[in-house]
């Protein structure tokens, strides 16, 4: 009796132990996203506030960046593993000088950015710009860099490009005449539209090559893709499962609309209006062709990627 009193409670003990034992930690990505609470940028924080990466073992640690250059500037130094929302033109231009970098995914084909000026601008399109116009970008190397380079070349404009960061300092420089037209993403801008403070005078759309290239991309560090393979699909298999939430439930427009401190029908008009499901589908490259002469044209590029560098670069993991 006493043996059986003791195996019972070496039995129980081992129990408790089990138990007690930590349940193994989810493992964690690092990303840099440019465009704070715009919706084809929000899918990482509106999926891991959702529980999405979570399902999947991931941890998302997300840094916000002012725009695609600070973001592939991130990844380039390995500070974190992935960038979303880098300027395709920017990547191919580094890629093309050694970084080690890969595109992991389309992020945006074709764009819902616009660029407006103030409601008693002279200007009534971005065709009337002169050379004494000002318009703005985010940042160097970034879609919207490659946007207003677009705009230029398109309408023959003599017009001088600024770096002015992110919608809300941007809007600040047009106000005080620091910088004569803006850009912005929706929902920024809609309440000074409203207002009828800001007049839009051109979309990225109205241009297109822009409508036919993804124009920004995810990205990863070469140590990502060597080291965090598994983490990696994980992380693709939670972006698509967000997307798909995104466009088939309220749950997220009431999400991002509390994210961005607006109201549902805003943040409905901004998906339903602006960002068709196509725009942020992540699995197809589109309009390489097309990049690769706006590479040129711009000079971010010396010479045209091969297909054999495409290869290389581009290496989006399978749907499983």
């Amino acid at each position: 009796m006493k043996t059986s009193r003791t195996l019972l409670g070496i039995l129980a003990l081992a129990s408790a132990c089990v138990c007690a034992a930590p349940a193994q930690a989810d493992d964690t990505l690092k990303l840099a996203v440019g465009q704070r609470g715009n919706w084809d940028t929000i899918v990482s924080q509106l999926g891991q506030d959702a529980g999405i990466f979570k399902k999947h073992g991931l941890e998302l640690e997300i840094l916000y960046t002012q725009g695609g250059g600070e973001t592939l500037q991130a990844v380039i130094s390995n500070s974190v593993d992935i960038g979303v929302a880098a300027g395709t033109i920017g990547v191919f231009s580094a890629f093309q000088k050694g970084a080690p970098i890969r595109i992991i995914g389309a992020q945006a084909t074709g764009a819902a950015d616009f660029w407006y000026v103030r409601a008693d601008s002279p200007l009534h399109s971005i065709k009337d710009a002169t050379p004494q116009t000002t318009i703005a970008y985010s940042t160097n190397g970034s879609s919207t860099n490659s946007v207003a380079l677009g705009f230029a070349k398109t309408y023959g404009l003599k017009s001088k490009l600024v770096a002015t960061g992110n919608p809300s300092a941007t809007f600040t420089q047009v106000m005080t005449k620091q910088v004569d037209v803006g850009w912005s993403s929706p929902p920024f801008g809609f309440d000074a539209l409203a207002q009828g403070k800001i007049r839009i005078v051109a979309k990225a759309n109205d241009l297109d090559e822009i409508r036919h290239e993804s124009i920004r991309t995810l990205i990863g560090n070469v140590n990502l893709l060597e080291h965090k393979q598994d983490q990696l699909k994980r992380f693709m298999a939670a972006y698509r499962e967000t997307i798909d939430w995104m466009y088939a439930s309220d749950d997220a427009l009431k999400a991002y609309a509390a994210f961005n401190k607006t109201d549902v029908a805003t943040a409905r008009k901004v998906r339903d209006e602006f960002f068709p499901k196509s725009l942020i589908d992540p699995d197809k490259m589109a309009g390489l062709d097309l990049l690769n002469k706006d590479g040129i044209a711009f000079k971010t590029i010396s010479e045209p990627l091969t297909p054999q560098q495409f290869d290389t670069l581009i290496q989006i993991p399978p749907r499983q």
